[in-house]
């Protein structure tokens, strides 16, 4: 059988409060409140692409780990949610240290928005992607993608935990209203890699243009203080 290489360049790019992977959420949908943009590439800003969309509450998005791009090849990993301590085979993981570095996440389609200079923008909810991430393509979420009798292998196993957050009310002040409801999702379901438990350590997680400071100690987060970025990262594409 020939082998064939398949050429794929990005149709869009994510906008999304997380400049960096460390603090995304592990799944999509995890932190609802997160609100992102999808913009489109200037070849794919005809409305007509878009004809029929606004009709569905929810979208996969296709996408690359780009920030994660190895040229070898590993058949297991070591998923957070085992606490990194367990290694299971790559194609029952959802880690981005693939054959390919493509990514899969349900969305939740907010609007579309028409935007004068950027055409047809997605506003989406509960998307774990960094900022300026590659879309390689966007899809409907029909009836036929759920299953009842679906079986979720160890990620069954691991017990879904959430911290208790204590964000100061004099630093919470100072995140814009309409972003602290994502980012006390975001903390609640404990930023840090699996394999960090040091109660003493101050952790700091970028998110909207801040450095949250926190630490985390008996199952409670807490925040300690806020800092601005000093180097903020761009988005990626063409605008």
């Amino acid at each position: 059988m020939d082998t064939k290489l398949f050429s794929m360049k990005p149709i869009a790019y994510i906008r999304s409060d997380f400049p960096e992977k460390f603090g995304i959420p592990h799944q999509s949908g995890v932190a609802g409140s997160i609100v992102s943009e999808v913009v489109m590439e200037k070849k794919y800003r005809s409305a007509d692409a878009f004809r029929g969309l606004a009709e569905f509450s929810h979208l996969w998005l296709v996408w690359v780990f780009s920030e994660t791009i190895r040229e070898s090849f590993s058949p297991t990993v070591r998923p957070p949610r085992l606490g990194g301590n367990r290694r299971m085979g790559v194609f029952a993981t959802r880690s981005p240290f693939r054959p390919n570095p493509i990514g899969l996440s349900s969305v939740r389609l907010i609007k579309v928005r028409q935007d004068q200079e950027l055409g047809p923008v997605l506003v989406v909810g509960g998307a774990d992607l960094m900022d300026g991430t590659p879309i390689l393509d966007i899809k409907p979420y029909i009836a036929g993608d759920l299953h009842a009798d679906a079986a979720f292998g160890f990620t069954d196993q691991v017990p879904k935990r959430r911290l208790h957050v204590e964000f100061p009310g004099e630093l919470l002040c100072r995140i814009p209203e309409e972003k602290r409801q994502a980012l006390l999702e975001v903390l609640a379901g404990d930023p840090r890699p699996a394999y960090q438990k040091d109660p003493e350590r101050i952790y700091g997680m970028p998110f909207a243009g801040w450095d949250i400071r926190f630490c985390v100690k008996d199952e409670i987060l807490q925040v300690v203080g806020l800092t601005t970025p000093s180097n903020p990262r761009k988005m990626g594409g063409n605008d």
